[in-house]
């Protein structure tokens, strides 16, 4: 158990001294980057399987009939 709290507080101090962290504005504009990446990729994924559902829905009815 000594181990783990040691562990725990050497990361503690080693993010206090030697992690350069970002300025709060940097941090905002990344994460505002982030979600419209994320919504852009979500609608990206969406169209790509709404088509390739209707391409095969089309496909089958083709077979069918």
């Amino acid at each position: 158990m000594t181990k783990v709290v040691n562990y725990i507080s050497e990361s503690f101090e080693e993010l206090k001294s030697n992690v350069t962290w970002p300025a709060w504005a940097e941090v905002q504009r990344l994460t505002i980057v982030v979600a419209v990446f994320s919504v852009v990729f979500a609608l990206a994924t969406w169209g790509v399987d709404e088509l390739f559902a209707k391409t095969l829905a089309v496909f089958f009815n083709w077979i069918k009939a």
